[in-house]
């Protein structure tokens, strides 16, 4: 049975940093990529990022990139996403997801995504 479960969101202030965590089991690391999404409020779902199986060659939407960093720990299996200088447009609530052939670097992000956390809620607000 597959399951990714989310922590480490909260409210946190325009400029700090939060870091998220998806533990996962079920699915190992070294064989499968891990992605994030969010869902703003009132918004549709948006990838954020991605990181791939193996060595973990990460992938982010523009809306995030170099300000959010994605990574993991294979021993751990669990994937972060590290989140620096958030702003309020990046508020919702955060998912991590996966699948059996999910493959970080083949877009859309949720190309192929079958199992899905329950999330995460961030706030940014000052």
């Amino acid at each position: 049975q597959v399951q990714l479960v989310e922590s480490g969101g909260g409210r946190v202030q325009p400029g700090e940093s939060l870091r998220l965590s998806c533990a996962v089991s079920g699915l190992t690391l070294d064989q499968n990529s891990v992605a994030w999404f969010r869902v703003p409020p009132g918004k549709q779902r948006e990838g954020v990022s991605c990181i791939g199986a193996g060595n973990g060659v990460p992938y982010y939407e523009d809306s995030v990139k170099g300000r959010f960093t994605i990574s993991k720990d294979n021993a751990k299996n669990t994937v972060y996403l590290q989140m620096d200088g958030p702003r309020p447009e990046d508020t919702g609530v955060y998912f991590c997801a996966s699948g059996t052939y999910y493959n970080c670097g083949t877009l859309p992000l949720d190309y192929r995504v079958e199992f899905w956390g329950e999330g995460t809620p961030v706030t940014v607000s000052s």
